[in-house]
């Protein structure tokens, strides 16, 4: 169902203007929050533990903020679709690509740690293009397989390569057999399936589980980590600001990657929280 929906739906809605598609989510961002009343359980028990110093008039304020962005989000994936790199550039400019295309001078593949904050399809459709890495994205399977198929599909198309956790070590391996700088965006902040497996932090106010590949594959391949963060600088435009954590990660203290990157998440979220995904399960483990 999903494939068919984003073939014969979603594919023809791409072609609309930008300006269509605001106008479209300026009407659905109400109907998203008030009526369908979308996954309001949990982004208002997400709000709350992670702001315990926040009145409920606060919390609702953010909330409001954030489904207004959820909706921008929506038909801004819409419009990605058929986003062309001319128009992608436009409206998604790494502000010091620098930082990272020094590495590629070296021969060096890096791990690129960053968040589901702000927008992060423009990153998977045009990092082949914005970097002289080699793309890669990683990330979890969806479980509707044939959707994921078909959004992959389009994700790839200006060269981006995208793998699942499954076969992530396999890509890396064969890369660096073969002496391919790549650049992997990682989104860390996904919640891992095992809880033994995961490094924990408090973040949020919260016991928090993060998942540690980012820091032990950067460790194996002695790959520098690089953390970056997207910033809304109008509606439908974002810069993308890149800082090192780590460029010799074997010096550092186990634990030590992931932690910073927690930290600088955290920090991001409090200045703007309008902006993180908070309709995501994100605390379902427990220490």
């Amino acid at each position: 169902m999903g494939r068919w929906l984003l073939k014969y739906l979603l594919l023809p809605l791409a072609w609309l203007p930008l300006g269509v598609h605001y106008a479209a989510s300026t009407l659905s961002a109400p109907l998203i929050h008030r009526v369908l009343r979308y996954r309001l359980k949990i982004v208002r028990g997400n709000l709350q533990r992670s702001f315990p110093d926040k009145n409920v008039a606060e919390l609702r304020h953010i909330e409001h903020l954030y489904y207004r962005h959820l909706a921008d989000l929506l038909f801004e994936g819409i419009y990605n679709l058929r986003a062309t790199p001319p128009l992608l550039l436009k409206h998604y400019r790494l502000v010091n690509r620098q930082i990272v295309d020094k590495y590629y001078e070296q021969g060096r593949s890096v791990v690129l740690m960053s968040s589901h904050y702000n927008n992060w399809e423009y990153m998977v459709s045009s990092l082949n293009f914005q970097l002289r890495h080699h793309g890669v994205g990683v990330g979890k399977p969806l479980s509707d397989k044939g959707f994921g198929y078909e959004l992959n599909r389009r994700r790839t198309r200006y060269g981006t390569e995208v793998v699942d956790q499954t076969n992530v070590r396999d890509v890396m391996s064969y890369y660096h057999q073969h002496g391919i700088p790549v650049a992997y965006m990682m989104l860390s902040d996904q919640s891992p399936s095992n809880p033994h497996r995961s490094y924990w932090t408090t973040f949020l106010h919260q016991d928090t589980a993060f998942l540690y590949g980012s820091e032990h594959f950067a460790r194996k391949y002695d790959m520098p980590v690089i953390y970056y963060e997207v910033q809304k600088v109008r509606r439908g435009h974002y810069e993308v600001r890149f800082s090192l954590i780590t460029d010799k990660p074997n010096s550092q203290p186990e634990g030590s990657i992931t932690e910073t990157y927690t930290k600088k998440l955290e920090q991001l979220i409090t200045s703007a929280p309008q902006y993180w995904l908070w309709s995501h399960r994100r605390w379902k483990l427990k220490k």
